[in-house]
């Protein structure tokens, strides 16, 4: 692209942090935006499941993308965070003051949230702060459609439990009686912990009678996880790679999957939309929870029991478990 005169911009994220550039956004003549999972990558456009949401003729929600582009643009000649930003690169629009305008035909509300913290400006929300902004207004359900979903943090050595998103869906099941559905993906590259984590989030509910969850694996590749690659005619895996929330007034799309790490460490974007009249057929609420409805009752999801878990899953989480009781001791 470069000897056809595009200007490709590079930042070097191990001078901030150890994380990576996983933002996956489009501008487009200042007017049109794209937001969401895919990334420029034939692997991703051709083998992968991907979602995103298109906003055509929205200069305002450009306006406000185009200020996280900037931002990762005046880094790229640096080796340090600025003590200051410029106020060019401030948010435009947060929790306390969104957008108002017609998506769809569809009275909405929308803002743009970032991260890590190391690159939010002032009055730029924190993509987990949007995540929260959208549980905490739900009223009847919370859906979630994600690869990973692993709420720790890997620190070079050791690994330590990250509360935050997993804390916030405990809270909504338990203290409001929020109906939660957890979609995540399983292939061979799955971190056998996640059912761990599932496992225990299931165990809350058990002695609550207003608490509702189910969870599902979403498996392209129809139980085929467990082959390693050499034994596949596909030289990559087939994965359901979507990343966004979806209730029963919001959604909220990123470039993240819930994991600690990526949280903390990488450079995403998210957009956060609301609807009061989400029962309108063409709103973004209804499509996203079609499409969610969709993927769930289809046939390559699957509720995985602890005695349902395939063998090399069992396989892992004994060793994980034997390596966890060595380091303690």
């Amino acid at each position: 692209v470069k000897s056809l005169g595009a200007e490709v911009l590079y930042m070097n994220m191990s001078a901030y942090n150890e994380g990576r550039l996983q933002s996956s956004f489009w501008i487009v003549d200042k007017q049109h935006v794209y937001i969401g999972s895919a990334s420029l990558d034939w692997r991703s456009l051709g083998q992968m499941k991907e979602l995103g949401v298109i906003v055509y003729n929205c200069s305002c929600l450009v306006l406000d993308l185009q200020r996280i582009f900037a931002l990762y643009s005046s880094l790229r000649y640096k080796n340090k965070i600025p003590p200051s930003w410029s106020k060019r690169l401030y948010g435009v629009y947060d929790t306390q003051n969104k957008l108002t305008l017609q998506l769809n035909e569809t009275k909405s509300e929308a803002f743009v949230s970032n991260s890590p913290k190391l690159f939010c400006p002032k009055d730029r929300v924190l993509d987990i702060e949007a995540i929260y902004s959208v549980i905490d207004d739900a009223k009847q359900f919370v859906y979630i459609a994600v690869m990973d979903y692993l709420p720790i943090v890997i620190d070079t050595n050791a690994k330590r439990y990250w509360p935050y998103l997993d804390g916030k869906i405990r809270e909504a099941l338990v203290l409001r009686s929020i109906k939660v559905r957890l979609l995540i993906s399983f292939s061979r590259d799955t971190d056998p912990l996640t059912f761990n984590f599932v496992s225990s989030l299931k165990a809350i509910c058990t002695e609550v009678p207003s608490c509702s969850l189910k969870v599902k694996f979403f498996d392209l590749e129809e139980e085929g996880a467990c082959f390693l690659k050499e034994q596949k005619n596909a030289s990559l895996p087939k994965l359901n790679r979507n990343k966004y929330m979806v209730t029963d007034g919001a959604a909220y799309i990123g470039n993240f999957d819930w994991v600690g790490n990526a949280f903390t460490q990488n450079a995403g974007a998210g957009l956060v939309i609301n609807q009061a009249d989400a029962g309108n057929s063409t709103s973004i609420i209804k499509q996203l929870k079609a499409v969610f409805e969709r993927d769930w009752y289809s046939h390559y999801a699957k509720s995985l029991q602890p005695t349902k878990i395939p063998n090399c899953f069992n396989h892992k989480l004994n060793k994980a478990t034997s390596n966890k009781t060595a380091m303690s001791n």
